[in-house]
């Protein structure tokens, strides 16, 4: 049973309408149980039989597969189990300590735009590691968030956070992952991004030395959704 306890949703989406329910769930949650729900309140808000979520979670120890995925980019295939995924991206590793945020809109009802979309997604976990001092952006052919390490080198940066969606009848699911404090060799079983240079790695707000709770990460989450999304 997936344990995710309800709260109350943002104070207005377009339109005027209710923003998205959040939920929480204090237990890592299996990727195939989270699959499922998720592919289940997708029909469910296409069908305007329920409102859209933003669900916040953590996995257990897991890869994930993207449509773009390539072959040589898994390095250790039998140190996870590895799951096939319709999101885009490549592989990604989930696990503890590592805040996941499916997100399912109504991207009909909010114009359609995809491309807008994904921006809307880097520029809310920009904004939240921007409040926990960590200056991080976008990089041209490189998915997801990235710091600078120039203490590592020059040119050396190191990815915090992850993105990969799908939209099905016109509604968005899949979505973020932030690295908190997860166990970050494990990311050495993939080739994060499909990028093999020795200078692109891997970091999270604790690898920094930022201190900061998961709940702290939360309500950040949330405060800065509501800036994005509206």
């Amino acid at each position: 049973m997936i344990n995710a306890a309800a709260r109350s949703p943002s104070s207005s989406a377009p339109g005027g309408k209710p923003g998205p329910e959040w939920r929480l769930s204090g237990k890592p949650v299996a990727y195939p149980e989270a699959l499922g729900f998720m592919e289940a309140r997708v029909e469910a808000i296409a069908r305007h039989e329920a409102p859209e979520l933003v669900w916040l979670l953590e996995h257990p120890p897991l890869i994930t597969a993207g449509t773009s995925a390539g072959e040589g980019e898994l390095l250790v295939s039998d140190r996870f189990p590895v799951f096939e995924t319709g999101r885009g991206g490549r592989y990604t590793y989930h696990g503890p300590g590592q805040r996941v945020g499916y997100v399912m809109l109504d991207l009909k009802a909010r114009g359609g735009d995809v491309r807008k979309f994904v921006r809307e997604l880097e520029e809310w976990l920009i904004r939240t590691l921007a409040a926990f001092g960590v200056d991080a952006g976008r990089r041209e052919g490189r998915i997801g968030v990235w710091v600078a390490r120039p203490e590592k080198g020059d040119g050396y940066e190191d990815k915090i956070a992850a993105l990969g969606i799908r939209v099905r009848k016109g509604v968005t699911f899949h979505g973020v992952s932030l690295n908190v404090a997860p166990d970050l060799s494990h990311f050495s079983a993939i080739m994060p991004c499909g990028i093999s240079e020795q200078h692109y790695g891997v970091t999270s707000l604790a690898d920094l030395g930022v201190t900061a709770s998961m709940s702290d990460v939360d309500d950040v989450l949330r405060k800065k959704f509501a800036e994005v999304f509206g």
